[in-house]
């Protein structure tokens, strides 16, 4: 490409949300922590007379709640309009019951979702993918980005691979870690992304819409007599949907240089113990496998972008087959059942294989519990032991079932020339907001690379605040707090 390269130093929020733009002409939304900045960029881009890829401004109705917002986002697309929404948490639960039908009628959408934990014994507003979890069986396809550059390029394949497969998707990326966390990244080329855009099948959702000019019956009730052969009717959709996601993801790598596929393997290719894992901590694992490696030792990971509809073609051929045993993360509980979703689901491709690894699951970053590399270390050395404990926790101390993995001091892994900083305030005392002015100024004004990530409890106003910088002269991938920093400010006397 001759075009030369955009950067652009924002949040995953924003880089979600400059994708769904271009490729929507309706946005029907309804705020909720942490995905209300989407809705809000979007409110403001269309006020501003901003166009999308078909020189368009987005229409943006404001619902009274999450349901009114899918409701009407199914009536855009009944309608043939490009239709997308944000949402997180109890929102996205919300939702639900029009997802069904979203999908069971094969209505291109995406829904970006900030992925975030349910209120159970206690609310929190914080990340993990609880609520992305309650959504697997509504037929939507699943697509998670572990970065903020990702939350951009996949929100790009996610639109482009509904308007082909006709099938909805669910783009999600962590909460609060990815969704507010502050990267320079690259944007891709609007030309070129309009160019990816399947004419043929845009066409046919457009031919599909309702209109008084010709009547259809819709939205049926059906009984015993065809109802199940009318439900299996969509498997060929959903069996063409990873090659589809594949194809997109290919011509993103070819255009941007980044290499995308539906389930992505790093590390040593002739590794025998690896973690599966999908959302911000794989950039995590990444970074500690280099850490590992260069003590000689032979670990890798496996990234998991493609969630639903979920493909064992693409998964085996990413899984060296040197593998010998696998820890599966999950950032999600479901009590009572057997084990976390993505580890059943692996669990469930070894069925019957002749020499499986041996598989264990286990769990981390529940509410955005910070996962360090020392906490990986410990993943990787619990596949070690003669018998690896399964159903194990990282980050906490589980002192009543004794289920967590022994915690490890923390240690630096950062790439040599990259500065780390950590500013301790008071909410509201301007600390964050220089802070984010700072990063800002940093990645939009030098060559180097600049990650910034605020983390403060939910009071906010008033209440412990702490900015985590980072910059230096390599790529960032770090999604965890600054344990090991080289300058400390303290700007509340009483803290120390």
């Amino acid at each position: 490409m001759a075009n030369e390269k955009k950067f652009v130093t924002c949040d995953g929020n924003w880089a979600a949300a400059h994708i769904a733009y271009l490729f929507s002409e309706h946005a029907a939304i309804y705020p909720i922590t942490p995905s209300s900045t989407m809705a809000e960029y979007v409110d403001e881009w269309a006020a501003q007379g901003k166009k999308n890829l078909f020189g368009e401004v987005v229409k943006v109705t404001e619902m009274q709640s999450e349901g009114g917002a899918a409701g009407a986002v199914h009536g855009s697309l009944q309608a043939g309009a490009l239709t997308t929404t944000f949402t997180a948490s109890q929102g996205l639960l919300l939702m639900i019951p029009n997802m069904y039908k979203i999908a069971g009628e094969l209505l291109p959408t995406v829904f970006h979702v900030s992925a975030r934990a349910l209120a159970s014994h206690a609310l929190s507003i914080f990340g993990d993918h609880q609520d992305v979890m309650a959504c697997r069986q509504t037929g939507f396809a699943m697509l998670a980005s572990a970065s903020v550059q990702e939350a951009l390029d996949m929100a790009a394949v996610a639109h482009l691979s509904a308007i082909k497969s006709s099938v909805p998707f669910l783009h999600f990326f962590d909460g609060f870690r990815t969704s507010h966390e502050i990267q320079k990244i690259e944007l891709i080329d609007e030309a070129a992304l309009k160019g990816m855009v399947s004419t043929k099948s845009l066409a046919k959702f457009r031919a599909k819409a309702l209109s008084p000019d010709a009547p259809v019956t819709r939205g049926t009730a059906q009984n015993a007599d065809v109802y199940f052969q009318a439900r299996e009717a969509c498997n060929q959709y959903y069996d063409a949907v990873p090659d589809v996601v594949a194809r997109y993801m290919g011509e993103i790598s070819e255009l941007t240089g980044r290499e995308y596929r539906p389930f992505d393997y790093y590390g040593d290719p002739e590794a025998e113990n690896i973690i599966i894992a999908m959302g911000s901590v794989t950039e995590t694992i990444k970074e500690t496998i280099d850490y590992l490696a260069a003590q000689g030792k032979k670990v890798g990971v496996l990234v998991v972008r493609l969630y639903r509809p979920f493909s064992a073609k693409y998964f085996m051929k990413a899984l060296p087959k040197s593998v010998k045993r696998i820890a599966v993360l999950d950032r999600t509980k479901e009590p009572g059942s057997l084990g976390e979703p993505l580890f059943l689901d692996i669990k469930a491709l070894f069925q019957g294989v002749e020499d499986a690894p041996l598989v264990v699951g286990g769990r981390y970053g529940l509410s955005s519990k910070d996962t360090t590399p020392a906490q990986i270390v410990a993943v990787y050395e619990n596949l070690e032991l003669a018998e690896p404990k399964d159903g194990f926790t990282i980050g906490i101390v589980d002192d009543v079932t004794f289920k967590s993995l022994p915690q490890k001091e923390e240690f630096s892994i950062v790439k040599p020339g990259t500065t780390e900083c950590k500013f301790f305030g008071l909410g509201s005392d301007g600390t964050v907001g220089a802070n984010k002015n700072t990063i800002k100024i940093i990645g939009d004004n030098t060559e180097k690379y600049s990650q910034a990530y605020f983390d403060y409890d939910s009071k906010k106003s008033g209440g412990y605040t702490c900015s985590h910088l980072r910059f230096g002269d390599s790529p960032i991938k770090a999604p965890y707090l600054v344990g090991t920093p080289d300058f400390v400010a303290c700007h509340v006397p009483s803290y120390l």
